[in-house]
């Protein structure tokens, strides 16, 4: 018996030692380490002991995405790129060689020896086996290999790895990089944020409560497994809250895999508790999260772009409180996303995860008021008000509005529980957006005893929208029974330092009086939904919003206005989702009047059972009029046929399938203007519609041209333009501003010059 033993304990180690030096000289692959610049370094580059640390670190391999059979990791889009890696070697093999893939031109060293050089491409990985001359350069221990390719045309990648021939590993699946793209472009507001001014302003202007208390600035995070529902031991550092963890305001910049989980912690006090509630009220956050109190869970919510609260009353104590938000984000597959991808490219940009607006509490009564919603008719001047009661005493409690104009009390009325007030103002005045007056609202909330629990100030502009058909028999845009043409950009509402969030509230305003000081009178928000100050502030100096979805899902074949359009295929949850998220928005900004469209699809982003959708929002709000999709595909519901056409405008006038509809051109323009230093990125290929024009003036031209063929349009029968774009946003140049904002490319005063000589809003 012990002679067996013996027996199998020689064949197991001689079979362990055979494995041992099997994998010994099998080489492993590892795509993480590389360091990378696009910029010619120095002669020393190849040298062991250069300093490299000034590169960009990075996941191999480098390309453009869509390259067959890349393994893309970081995009690589400039015509050169110089690759430095660190390879440790146990022993070096007898068959030692390479595993690349090149388009284009490569040359591979190591350790300063230039040991491969590889004309031309290839269209996949291959093995390269090296003389053995070329193998005296390999050293057991430490190895620096290094690498510059030449790129010409087409798609790009490159990748190499040592390998043992005689044992070539598989590849092993492409580990997406933790960074994003790191450009240096910042605007002057992100330079002055800090942790005690980040968004300290109130953040439901059209709702204003005085008893609240930012928790903005800087929180704890961690980023775990999404299979972690434990609360992270350690905390990996500070994020800049209300700034996502991919943007550079947030202090982090890094990037979510969708396999990820984030979490954030933060502390804040509570002073007494007396009978009230506590509301905890949270901007936007991506995408799906829940939210603990002192260990307590105080509820979920699902969707990237509209504000949700908690009532943390039973969980929350006098003193100190810990706050935990634990969020997921697949950014892409069947969730609402709008232009975020995993890899952004063309007219796809950077993910945003986690918290990405304000966060706040809110001190309120046993009942108070939830919400209120305003409706306005200016014909009779009327404002109603329907308040939203939440409380056990929520039936038997009375509500005064009070209306006020610079002081003065013009209408006042009353009712009990949740009811319609109806208030009537003598020669009212109208908002538009040459004069956007607003009517002070107070609304008190009066308890069954006659005390008065809850005053929130709001207000209201009382507007029309509405469309006519006019003596050519084509359907234009009313305001306040007044023909009006409506004339815009497309805003998107992108930051280079805080990609959805706007740096400061300044900033944000400052896009907002650019547009109205070079003269149009609408801004289509695209696929985007803003913080509220933005609507308010909209409300305020006079600027008419077509508010766009957010997209996302599945999507059909675009085929803009053709007839006998394809709907995508949805499930049911999913179109629930949609649905659920669409109507959060209308209910969150529906009191605003500077919104007059509310736009579901875009160019067929997910756009699916269309009539349904149609139906669903004319139902919804029949107080706006509806663009149901800008761009195509054309489906005869709501108020609206929007065709795109880039560079320069045009629209299929000749089809009478679009006769009962209002006539517009939802996007053109794009003309691109590269500002140097103020690039998001340098190397990549920047674009703009209609390709780069030559200089300043030409670009200056191109513009003037697709202003003069847009008027000649409306003298036909369409009745608003959409010009892209406001600003320059990550690769597209084609933007008024550059991304940064410290570039103007036309200024306000010459735009609103070329504007009215082109008599657009006359």
């Amino acid at each position: 018996m012990t002679r067996i033993l013996v027996g199998m304990l020689v064949l197991i180690a001689s079979f362990l030692l055979d494995t041992t030096k099997l994998r010994s000289q099998n080489i492993a692959i590892d795509d993480q380490g590389w360091r990378f610049t696009v910029q010619q370094p120095g002669k020393s580059w190849l040298e062991d002991d250069f300093d490299d640390q000034n590169w960009q670190e990075a996941v191999g391999g480098f390309g453009t995405v869509g390259t067959p059979n890349s393994r893309v990791a970081t995009q690589w889009r400039s015509e050169d790129i110089w690759l430095r890696k660190t390879v440790m070697l146990n022993q070096i093999p007898q068959a030692l060689g390479l595993l690349v893939y090149h388009d284009e031109d490569a040359k591979i060293y190591l350790n300063g020896k230039l040991i491969a050089t590889l004309p031309g491409f290839v269209t996949d990985y291959q093995t390269v086996a090296l003389a053995a001359a070329v193998k005296t350069a390999a050293k057991v221990g430490r190895n620096v290999l290094a690498i510059t390719c030449h790129q010409t045309t087409g798609g790009q990648f490159i990748d190499a790895h040592l390998v043992d021939l005689d044992n070539v590993p598989e590849l092993p699946t492409v580990q997406r990089s933790s960074k994003p793209f790191e450009s240096s472009l910042t605007t002057a507001w992100g330079e002055a944020v800090t942790s005690e001014n980040a968004w300290t302003q109130y953040p439901r202007p059209a709702f204003v409560r005085s008893q609240w208390k930012c928790l903005n600035g800087n929180w704890k995070y961690q980023v775990t497994k999404d299979s972690q529902t434990e609360v992270p031991e350690q905390w990996a550092g500070k994020i800049l809250v209300p700034f996502c963890i991919e943007s550079k305001l947030s202090g982090v910049q890094r990037l979510l895999n969708p396999d990820q989980a984030l979490w954030y912690q933060r502390e804040f006090v509570v002073q007494s508790k007396p009978n009230c509630r506590w509301l905890l009220n949270f901007e936007a956050v991506d995408y799906e999260c829940e939210v603990f109190l002192n260990g307590m869970k105080v509820g979920g919510h699902r969707g990237g772009s509209t504000p949700f609260s908690f009532d943390i009353s039973n969980a929350a104590k006098v003193g100190k409180n810990s706050l935990i938000v634990r969020v997921e984000d697949e950014t892409e597959g069947s969730q609402l996303r709008g232009k975020q991808v995993l890899n952004p490219s063309g007219i796809w940009y950077t993910q945003v995860s986690g918290i990405w607006q304000s966060v706040w509490l809110e001190q309120v009564s046993e009942t108070y008021l939830k919400e209120i919603k305003v409706g306005t008719d200016a014909k009779h001047g009327r404002i109603t008000v329907l308040p939203v009661i939440e409380g056990s005493k929520a039936e038997q409690s009375r509500v005064l509005v009070t209306v006020i104009d610079d002081g003065r009390v013009v209408a006042k009325s009353e009712t009990q529980g949740q009811q319609w007030i109806d208030l009537r103002i003598d020669n009212a005045k109208l908002w538009t957006p040459d004069a956007p007056f607003l009517y002070d609202l107070r609304v008190d909330l009066i308890d069954p005893s006659g005390e008065k629990v809850d005053t929130v100030e709001s207000y209201a502009g009382i507007r029309t929208v509405g469309k006519y058909q006019d003596e050519n028999g084509d359907y234009r845009f009313r305001l306040n029974g007044e023909p009006i043409f409506h004339w815009g950009p497309l805003d998107q509402g992108w930051w280079p330092d805080g990609l959805l969030t706007p740096p400061s509230d300044e900033a944000m305003k400052f896009d907002i009086d650019f547009l109205k000081e070079a003269g149009f009178n609408m801004i289509r928000k695209h696929i985007k939904v803003e913080p509220r100050r933005y609507y308010e502030y909209c409300d305020r100096i006079g600027m008419m919003v077509w508010q766009d979805q957010v997209s996302g899902g599945p999507s059909p074949l675009w085929t803009r206005m053709e007839s006998n359009p394809v709907d995508a295929i949805w499930t049911e949850d999913d179109h629930q989702q949609y649905l659920n998220e669409f109507q959060a928005m209308i209910r969150t900004l529906e009191n605003h009047p500077s919104i007059v469209v509310w736009t579901p699809y875009n160019e067929a982003w997910g756009q699916h059972r269309t009539i349904d959708v149609g139906k669903w929002t004319l139902q919804r709000d029949p107080s706006r009029l509806v663009n149901v999709a800008s761009g195509g595909n054309f489906w005869p519901i709501g108020d609206i046929a929007d065709h795109h056409q880039y560079p320069h405008p045009d629209f299929p006038l000749g089809e009478k399938r679009f006769s009962s509809f209002v006539k517009v051109v939802g996007e053109f323009g794009g003309h691109g203007l590269a500002a140097e230093g103020h690039l998001w990125d340098e190397d990549r290929e920047n674009w703009g519609y209609g390709g780069l024009p030559k200089d300043e003036k030409e670009y200056q031209a191109r513009y003037i041209e697709s202003i003069r063929r847009l008027a000649d349009l409306k003298t036909r029968g369409i009745a608003a333009g959409v010009y892209t774009q406001t600003t320059d946003v990550e690769g597209e140049i084609n933007g008024l501003m550059t991304y940064d904002r410290k570039v103007i490319k036309i200024t306000a005063q010459q735009l609103k010059q070329i504007h009215a000589e082109a008599k657009l809003l006359d």
